[in-house]
């Protein structure tokens, strides 16, 4: 990521009037994130190489290429007896048995067998597998009575990677899967890119700590601790700054003292446009390019203001806990995803049936938080009322549904797409 000190003026500036700049407003959510995009240059991020035990959520730099074969050799896919497929004889002789991780010395002869394990490779001469409970064993004979062909319950070398193959692509993200198999490929250390350290800062003289007792007219800090879990399950290193009070010169110090310290910025209340919203006319004077879209056409989340000072993000969240998280599923969660190299792709809905009407308004996208719940065989989606002060909310629900502009509303027994939250969502409920 381009160092912030570039693009910061000096201490003289601080009383300067905002810089004039071009600033989108009042866009659909989609239409805001090419706005940015394309007024913006995030950069790539840094590339490092770390070990495998490390690697989980991590995203890939670059191709995972296999150097070998996976299996390296022909294994038995049941507990039985190897044998020549195509050797239609009732009777073999078996003249020993193949252990487990083991490399067979002997190859097989005309009429013969060895007892071999599930995943035992095969030895020389041998293509086939005959299961345990199709042959009968007398002494050191087998009669089978099925005939068996060539590559019957074999897995033939190669067969799952070959060497050269890229196995995962760079921007996949390291989950348990990808794990096991990087570590059966023998890829002990791997290039990943570093995760972008994202600032965040509350703002506003009516916050205090979770640990106080709020007064009248106060409360609790929840948005940053929300925020940061939703950063974390994105790949992104959420850092906590001190809340800001709402004074240019407190506001002024921890968007400047931010960028030094992180990759981008998320702030969290004052991005309106009321007297004490500061965070515009702040991010307006400190940044370059500055501010690229205000104000969103969506509901909730209207004032979100995104903007960027050099290739570091600068976004401004709502102050409702409701509206900010769901203002990070809107915009942010692409802006963070392309930060930590991630494969950009459109998150995939579960399909429901609308257990009431969605209500949102025409010209305006909606979010709608959605519980869900199981009756019947039937998936159901229960819209939540908005309420964006009420920090319960989100928790109550398992996900979102997203009503466009020319889609006002969506009767009960309509079907509807429900998104997951990133940090996931209230579970299922059965009925």
């Amino acid at each position: 990521m381009q160092d912030s000190a570039a693009v910061l003026p000096s201490a003289a500036a601080h009383d300067e009037a905002p810089r004039a700049f071009d600033v989108a407003r009042l866009l659909a959510p989609a239409q805001a994130l090419t706005v940015y995009f394309a007024g913006t240059s995030l950069g790539p991020p840094a590339i490092e190489t770390i070990s495998l035990a490390d690697c989980f959520g991590r995203v890939l730099a670059r191709d995972a290429v296999a150097r070998e074969d996976h299996p390296a050799h022909a294994r038995s896919t049941m507990d039985g007896y190897a044998v020549r497929g195509g050797d239609h004889r009732a009777e073999r002789r078996v003249i020993g048995e193949i252990a487990m991780g083991a490399q067979p010395t002997r190859a097989l002869g005309v009429d013969e067998a060895l007892r071999i394990p599930t995943g035992g490779a095969l030895p020389a001469g041998a293509d086939a597998v005959v299961p345990q409970e199709d042959a009968e064993r007398t002494g050191d004979t087998i009669l089978v009575h099925a005939r068996v062909a060539p590559g019957e319950f074999v897995t033939q070398a190669g067969e799952d990677i070959r060497a050269g193959e890229a196995v995962l692509g760079a921007g996949r993200r390291i989950g348990a899967s990808e794990l096991g198999v990087l570590a059966t490929l023998g890829m002990v250390s791997l290039p990943v890119y570093r995760q972008p350290r994202i600032g965040i800062i509350s703002t506003g003289d009516e916050l205090v700590a979770p640990d106080r007792a709020p007064g009248p007219g106060q409360v609790r800090d929840s948005n940053r601790y929300a925020l940061a879990g939703a950063l974390a399950a994105l790949g992104a290193k959420p850092v906590h700054l001190p809340h800001a009070a709402d004074t240019r010169e407190a506001l002024r110090a921890a968007v400047h003292d931010g960028l030094d310290a992180c990759d981008g910025l998320v702030l969290t209340g004052g991005s309106s446009v009321g007297d004490r919203d500061l965070v515009p006319r702040v991010v307006a004077e400190l940044a370059t390019p500055g501010i690229v879209v205000h104000g969103l056409r969506v509901k909730p989340g209207k004032p979100t203001l995104l903007a960027a000072a050099g290739s570091k993000p600068i976004i401004g969240l709502p102050g409702n806990p409701t509206s900010s998280l769901m203002i990070l599923e809107a915009v942010a969660r692409p802006i963070i995803l392309a930060m930590t190299g991630q494969t950009l792709r459109p998150p995939l809905p579960l399909e429901a049936l609308a257990s009431a009407p969605f209500a949102g308004r025409e010209g305006w996208t909606w979010y709608v938080p959605v519980r869900l719940s199981l009756f019947g065989g039937a998936l159901l989606a229960h819209p939540l009322a908005l309420r964006s002060a009420h920090t319960s909310l989100l928790a109550r629900a398992s996900g979102y549904a997203i009503l466009g502009e020319t889609e006002a509303r969506i009767e009960a027994g309509e079907r509807v797409a429900v998104y997951s939250f990133v940090a996931g969502g209230a579970p299922v409920e059965i009925a």
